[in-house]
């Protein structure tokens, strides 16, 4: 991964007294200048606006010291932040609530309130990253320069920087967008939390176009329930984050979302569903790529193919294509470019649903779904692709919705011949605990054959050996994933290059064929 770091270069810095008398506020000591924000004092640059908040264990005005002396002028905080400061030589901008500005003093200081790159966003429970890249690569078959943020990855024009949360902070994707707009980027794709919107991350920003995949029993930590949870996301589609917006209608949910918004809505679907402005059909699904076909609301179509594997990820594809029509890119201009008779949409999305195996002996899959609805779909899809059994390895992170597990663990145990139920990254939760709650759904699931393997490498090496020809093995949860949460600490992990030492010890792979 780059260790570039992701700022612009070419805005002009913008003094303390600008940004107070432009939002409103008030600040303390001598005018200075402005040409970064930082929320963290690891990202903090010369000339830069440290912004200290109060968080869960501490306030970050304690870090003030190790933030100038990284070279920060001034300090963005509240009425506490303010108080602990007083007598200290460093310039105050003072906000009741900080965290609620953070994206307009980003968007000032890096000049984004207008002219920067399309901005193509997209929330739900699953599938955001997956339509995140599908997106990104839709526009590079266009011939765009293109910027990408998920929670995988970010680039900007094919620059690699690093991505440690689903949607960045609101100074991180406002200098994303600055910068962006320096390269001759021409479309930005966001996958956007349901945290990232409750904590105003995506603050300042407006989006082209705005989707939603589809929601599902999730993230009850944070929101307490479904109701909370779909208000949450139904945030970004206000008439203050995006413009227009195009929903999947295959659930519920999404229905009810489309029937409540302000800004102009179109919808999608698959054609079996009966409803949707655009449908989606697939024709043709192998181990390695689907083809389908998208009809417009005027029966327009046109087909195309992708490596993608199960009708949920051409339903993701789907919408990216229809939110780049919508920005007003014509439907035939990105079938003549991906289309019928062309290689297809050049994507490649690390971790969800990723064949890691050969050519020979099992198919071996590792995905990032850590839901019920995510083990429903992706459960679907490999056996529609196996003539043989197929074999599960899953766990589930700590700290997090409790009431899920069993859920998940009897969709398991209901869908998959084996369940395999190992560690994933228990934080600071007890593993055991964790697996105790997969194991109750698993076990309540008449015959079901459910193994406990704690230690993850034991797990796959054991699923593969339980594998053969025609067989496929699916490993839900770590996906493209790079590490562990283990007590806190991230210690180097990969489930694919694991995955492929079982498949290697066993036969199936030659060092040819495996990757990293």
């Amino acid at each position: 991964m780059s260790t570039a770091i992701l700022r612009p270069t070419l805005h002009s810095p913008v003094s303390l007294a600008h940004l107070a008398t432009t939002l409103g506020l008030k600040y303390s000591g001598p005018d200075v200048v402005i040409s970064g924000v930082a929320l963290h004092t690891a990202a903090v640059q010369p000339g830069d606006l440290f912004v200290a908040l109060h968080g869960v264990n501490r306030h970050g005005v304690e870090l003030w010291e190790d933030a100038t002396a990284r070279g920060a002028t001034a300090i963005f905080t509240d009425e506490a932040g303010s108080v602990a400061l007083r007598g200290f030589p460093i310039p105050v901008l003072l906000a009741d609530d900080p965290r609620a500005l953070l994206g307009a003093v980003s968007r000032e200081v890096y000049g984004t309130q207008s002219g920067h790159p399309a901005v193509f966003s997209v929330t739900g429970t699953n599938g955001k990253t997956s339509t995140a890249y599908l997106l990104e690569a839709l526009m590079r078959g266009l011939g765009w320069r293109t910027a990408l943020s998920t929670t995988a990855e970010r680039r900007v024009n094919d620059v690699p920087y690093p991505s440690t949360l689903t949607t960045p902070e609101a100074p991180d994707i406002h200098a994303m967008l600055a910068l962006a707009g320096e390269t001759g980027v021409r479309g930005v794709a966001v996958e956007v939390s349901a945290q990232a919107l409750a904590k105003k991350r995506l603050h300042g920003v407006l989006s082209e176009v705005a989707g939603f995949t589809n929601l599902s029993h999730d993230h009850f930590e944070d929101f307490g329930g479904m109701e909370p949870y779909f208000q949450a996301k139904a945030a970004l589609f206000d008439p203050t984050m995006a413009v227009q917006c195009v929903i999947c209608v295959d659930s519920e949910w999404g229905v009810k979302l489309a029937a409540q918004v302000t800004i102009p809505v179109t919808t999608v679907a698959a054609q079996s569903q009966g409803r949707g402005d655009w449908t989606y059909e697939v024709l043709d699904a192998g181990q390695h790529s689907t083809r389908w076909r998208v009809t417009s609301p005027t029966t327009e179509q046109a087909e195309f193919l992708a490596p993608l594997v199960g009708e949920h990820m051409v339903a993701n594809a789907t919408l990216a294509v229809v939110m780049l029509v919508q920005s007003g890119v014509t439907l035939t201009s990105i079938s003549q470019a991906m289309g019928s008779g062309t290689p297809g949409i050049p994507v490649t999305i690390p971790g969800r649903i990723e064949r890691v195996s050969g050519s020979s002996g099992p198919a071996v899959f590792v995905d990032a779904g850590r839901s019920a609805d995510a083990y429903r779909h992706t459960l679907a899809a490999v056996r529609q692709l196996t003539s043989g059994k197929v074999v599960m390895v899953c766990g589930t992170s700590g700290n997090r919705d409790a009431t899920k597990r069993p859920i998940m663990g009897k969709i398991a145990a209901q869908l998959a011949d084996t369940v395999i139920i190992t560690d994933d990254d228990p934080r600071r939760e007890d593993p055991a605990a964790i697996r105790a709650g997969l194991l109750e759904g698993a076990h309540s699931v008449p015959g079901a054959e459910v193994h406990e393997v704690p230690d993850p490498t034991e797990a796959i090496r054991f699923a593969v050996s339980l594998a053969t020809e025609g067989d496929s093995v699916l490993w839900s949860g770590p996906g493209s994933q790079s590490y562990r949460d283990i007590g806190g600490n991230k210690v180097p992990y990969s489930a694919k290059r694991e995955a492929q030492r079982a498949l290697t010890d066993a036969g199936w792979l030659s060092g040819l064929e495996e990757t990293v």
